[in-house]
């Protein structure tokens, strides 16, 4: 008899360490995957942080075969504004029989109390495929199993813009000063992911303008079929 797969909803953002917990999650197998959950910024319908468009972020969710449930926030908005919506969305999943959420976090410790505390509020426990794997090692293994993402947001205070619109692939992480973390885990520069290995086809688009907003510097993607927006 076949055992129970354990429902669980990962936390999304559209980029590399998300996309490899869903690997990790997928090559495991022992959870039925319920949805892809991200915030999104109001006004500006963006991926937050990541400065993605919401449409390509339902494409990428189409090309993975999972269903992405969006929460919304406004923008810079504060703990107490977005600790209300998620939890809003988390108690939902928890009257459905939805008892944990995955994280693509690595080694951040308060990032992980922050998440386990916020869940366990509402009677969900978090999961982290990723946690405490190399990150060196992590890095190279998203690049050799054939996954492709660029690099949409990044931190000036810690790596020069040049790097943002750029591909992660070898060269990528041959040029980061050693004082980057290689999979940007201490917020250093974010992706987006549009290939790979567990998508049905890729996510296409063109490059936008790279732009500094909020202290960062973010590079737009573009549909195929969209045209440039603020």
């Amino acid at each position: 008899m076949e055992q129970r797969k354990e429902k669980i909803v990962l936390s999304w953002s559209g980029g590399k360490d998300s996309v490899m917990a869903l690997y990790e999650l997928l090559k495991v197998g022992s959870h039925e995957i319920v949805a892809l959950l991200t915030t999104v910024t109001e006004t500006v319908d963006r991926i937050s942080m990541h400065g993605v468009r919401r449409s390509l972020l339902q494409r990428q969710a189409e090309a993975l075969g999972f269903p992405l449930h969006i929460v919304s926030i406004p923008p810079r908005a504060n703990n107490a504004i977005y600790e209300a919506r998620m939890e809003e969305m988390l108690v939902n999943y928890q009257r459905r029989g939805i008892r944990q959420v995955a994280f693509g976090d690595i080694f951040l410790k308060d990032i992980r109390a922050y998440r386990e505390g916020n869940l366990a509020r509402v009677g969900l426990r978090a999961v982290f495929p990723l946690w405490k794997r190399e990150t060196h090692q992590l890095a190279r293994t998203f690049i050799k199993l054939g996954f492709r993402a660029i690099v949409t947001c990044i931190d000036p205070r810690a790596l020069d813009p040049s790097f943002v619109g750029r591909l992660i692939d070898g060269e990528f992480l041959r040029e980061l000063p050693s004082t980057v973390d290689p999979c940007g885990e201490n917020g250093e520069f974010h992706s987006f992911v549009f290939d790979g290995p567990i998508f049905r086809q890729p996510v296409t688009f063109s490059l936008g303008e790279k732009v500094e907003r909020d202290a960062f510097w973010f590079c737009d993607l573009l549909p195929v079929d969209e045209k440039a927006a603020p």
